[in-house]
């Protein structure tokens, strides 16, 4: 029985949960070689690798999702950097429970026009000052219509 993204069956007196994915489920997403911020690109990847490792499913069904996951990448023209990403969100996520309270956070933002990779890696020196960043396009529908 498909419930939400987890398909629920029973046997033998045992409920299995395994990911569900529509019938009409299609791997496409923002592709890797795309001019978008790198964080939007990996977005989805962020999602289906939390939902892996924090649903209570067998190892089995881990070991599925983890190649549908892979394949998405693939297909997607994504290297083989999502095994670092898997990585970094278990380490992330036990770090989460060991953690003190979080900190009060600056109200200061800073926008940036986003070219590319190499304004991603700028902007993180500023991560570092406490200040909230964001990008904004060039190429957008009213620049488009005037």
């Amino acid at each position: 029985m498909p419930y939400l993204d987890l398909s629920i069956s029973r046997s033998n007196n045992n409920i299995e949960l395994e990911m569900y994915r529509k019938p009409t489920y299609t791997d496409i997403m923002i592709h890797y070689t795309s001019n978008h911020p790198h964080n939007h690109k990996l977005a989805a990847f962020n999602f289906y690798i939390n939902r892996m490792i924090s649903m209570p499913i067998k190892c089995q069904a881990i070991n599925r999702e983890w190649h549908e996951i892979l394949t998405m990448a693939r297909n997607n023209g994504f290297p083989e950097h999502i095994h670092e990403l898997k990585k970094k969100l278990i380490t992330n996520k036990t770090k989460a429970t060991h953690t003190n309270p979080p900190q009060k956070q600056s109200n200061k933002w800073i926008t940036f026009t986003f070219h590319g990779p190499p304004v991603h890696k700028i902007t993180n020196l500023f991560r570092k000052t406490g200040l909230k960043i964001a990008f904004h396009s060039t190429n957008t529908i009213v620049q488009q219509l005037t």
